[in-house]
């Protein structure tokens, strides 16, 4: 009965008879049999041999080749697997992140390894580093990098090996300064296009091992694997497994993990954050932008541990609640320990967690709380985005209980106004700093009245999200730089290339924005230029800058008075009609400003990319650019905004209910 049970949580028996659950005994299986003779990128290329093996395992007429960059997949024509077109921003910008990340990783080993030839240990400097400074060191907690070890013949091959755990070792020079290719983990790849476009296109990956639980995406990604020739076959495997289960029982196995669900990706990320090595990188995507962006609060509250608001700056709120429910929201879990028969009729026990939500079974069990600081880990953003319908983030993830300790200053509570703009920052803890001890302690509040100060009406509070910066413009340029140099190796690099400039013209160390229309909305007014309201901020003394999230966007560290005595002065020289007083506009307008605004266009108004009149906003390239429909489901007519009517007329077949094709408003032909 508890094999049973195992099979339908992992998917299918085959999963069992592919690994070896012994803890030393944890070896890759390899899915292709043989290599093609050569490496091949279309049918038309492959030999007489090869086209009868493939013709001999399907209809080839049942299928449509589609390329992207430097891989071909073949894709069932009844939407069997799921694709979408609109995700190739997605796979673009994810690959030349993971270019990134090579270069990066190398340069931080070769670091090290200077560091460890010099002499003159010092420990006691160590101890009582700065936090801001634990936090940006992303060299010193490298654990467990993977790299060549030379190991006793008991320890399994496929171990990751400790390059900074004990320092006899190091002395007795166990390990060899060669850094082992990186491996990768697609923990949902459908017909496996994202792998091998990570296998054929990135310079240095050793492994990519495509999952999932889904026996027509398994069979679609092994197809694929052999369609695109030898350097697929050598590098890319494909498991029938549940992605929960596999990351799970490979503890610190991966440098880098993608999750790139159709939907949340919130029931995969305690399992992903303890599958990635330290010093290795998670991505993540999130597709449910209406339940982030604050549509269903309590939804976005029980997935993620964060309750959104529904303000301007709603897409890039997205972005920190999945940053702040990777490094620290807890989730609900189950242990369950199954006794299993193996090959050699022994038992082993496994330990297997699964989500409360997805098993109604009564069985004894305990719960644990986890992600990233449940197990000393902490994360580092390198690269947060929003893009299309989903935000995507890009986080380094170490491990370090001195610098976990930090992950209370990096998040916040957001108090939002019902009748203005205002918002503000609750931080949630604080440091003391005393000699050479830092103390950590609660954050001070509340940071603001049970009033708006502006305007005299309540607020709405959300969070906690991620207050601390969401980007690395060390990455970001680097990112730009390589994009740039080899741009006809990205499909979609005029896109990429416009949200990255956008990216590195933020300011990086302040959350949220204000919108100038939404300012000029409340005041009843017309609304200033975006280049005159900057001219007045910069004039003011602060900082502002646009944001790649919304082309209207403003963030600045002006505080919301010096805001709104710019508006007060803007509205002097603009005047409006009268409002009711009880309005919100009207309350704020009854109040002469303290500042007085200075309009005169600063030189600083205008960003670089506008000066050179580098496109940083683009349309998109075609009409139903967006979401597509799930895998699996017979696409009608009610899926025409999604495709498009020539597209839902190419599927349609004929067997919709009548009572479907009624609510569209067709005719029911009998």
């Amino acid at each position: 009965m508890l094999s049973i049970l195992f099979e339908a949580l992992t998917g299918s028996r085959a999963f069992l008879k592919s690994r070896s659950f012994s803890p030393l005994c944890r070896h890759s299986h390899h899915l292709c049999s043989r290599k093609l003779p050569n490496e091949r990128s279309s049918v038309e290329e492959m030999g007489p041999a090869d086209g009868d093996h493939l013709a001999a395992s399907f209809n080839l007429s049942d299928f449509t080749v589609i390329r992207e960059g430097e891989a071909e997949i073949l894709m069932h024509v009844g939407n069997e697997v799921f694709y979408n077109k609109s995700q190739i921003n997605n796979r673009d910008m994810s690959i030349a992140v993971l270019r990134t990340f090579i270069s990066k990783r190398k340069q931080e080993h070769e670091a090290m390894l200077l560091r460890r030839k010099k002499p003159g240990p010092k420990v006691a400097e160590e101890t009582a580093v700065d936090p801001e400074a634990i936090i940006m060191d992303s060299t010193t907690h490298n654990e467990k990098s993977n790299v060549h070890c030379e190991v006793a013949q008991e320890i399994s091959q496929d171990e990751p090996c400790s390059i900074s755990g004990d320092p006899a070792a190091h002395q007795e020079g166990k390990c060899r300064a060669e850094l082992k290719p990186p491996r990768v983990l697609e923990a949902l790849s459908a017909s496996g296009l994202r792998a091998l476009r990570y296998a054929r296109e990135v310079d240095g990956i050793g492994q990519v091992v495509a999952l999932d639980k889904d026996n027509a995406c398994v069979e679609a990604c092994r197809r694929n694997i052999k369609f695109n020739g030898s350097v697929a076959c050598s590098k890319v495997e494909s498991h029938l497994a549940d992605a929960r289960v596999y990351m799970l029982t490979h503890p610190k196995e991966f440098d880098v993990v993608d999750l790139d669900r159709y939907g949340s990706p919130s029931v995969f990320l305690d399992s992903a954050v303890q599958s990635v090595v330290d010093g290795g990188i998670l991505m993540c995507t999130a597709t449910d932008m209406a339940v982030l962006c604050g549509n269903s609060g309590e939804v976005c509250y029980s997935k993620y541990g964060s309750y959104p608001l529904r303000g301007k700056y709603c897409h890039e709120m997205a972005l920190r609640i999945v940053l702040s429910c990777i490094e620290v929201t807890p989730e609900r879990k189950t242990l369950l320990v199954f006794a299993l028969h193996c090959k050699q009729n022994h038992r082993v026990l496994i330990a297997v967690f699964i989500s409360l939500s997805d098993l109604s079974l009564n069985l004894e069990s305990f719960e644990m709380q986890s992600h990233a600081n449940r197990y000393k880990r902490y994360i580092v953003p390198v690269l947060s985005v929003h893009m299309d319908f989903y935000v995507r983030v890009f986080v380094r993830i170490y491990t370090s209980a001195g610098a976990m300790k930090n992950t209370p200053l990096k998040l916040s509570y957001v108090y939002q106004c019902t009748g203005c703009d205002s918002f503000h920052l609750q931080p949630i803890g604080r440091t003391v700093s005393k000699n050479s001890s830092v103390r950590y302690l609660p954050g001070f509040g509340p940071v603001v009245d049970q009033e708006c100060s502006d305007c005299g009406k309540n607020y709405n509070m959300g969070g906690p999200i991620w207050s601390a910066p969401i980007n690395d413009l060390e990455w970001i340029n680097s990112i730009l730089a390589d994009i740039k140099s080899m741009k006809n190796r990205y499909p979609a690099f005029d896109r990429i290339s416009a949200v990255l400039t956008s990216i590195s013209e933020e300011l990086p160390d302040v959350p949220l924005f204000l919108s100038l229309h939404s300012l000029s909305a409340t005041l009843k007014c017309t609304s200033p230029s975006a280049v005159i309201f900057r001219s007045a901020v910069i004039n003011a003394g602060y900082r502002i800058s646009g944001s790649h999230v919304n082309p209207l966007a403003l963030k600045t560290d002006a505080p919301m008075d010096v805001i709104w005595d710019i508006m007060r002065c803007w509205v002097k020289n603009h005047p409006v009609k009268a409002q009711p007083p009880d309005q919100a506009g009207s309350v704020i307008l009854a109040k002469e400003p303290v500042l007085q605004a200075n309009f005169t266009r600063a030189a600083a108004s205008v960003s670089k990319a506008q000066a050179k009149k580098v496109a940083r906003f683009l349309p998109n390239p075609e009409r139903h650019w967006g979401p597509k429909v799930r895998a699996g489901r017979h696409i009608t007519s009610k899926h025409i905004s999604l495709l498009g009517a020539d597209a839902v007329n190419e599927h349609e077949t004929g067997d919709e209910p009548p009572s479907k094709r009624n609510k569209t408003g067709e005719s029911d032909p009998s």
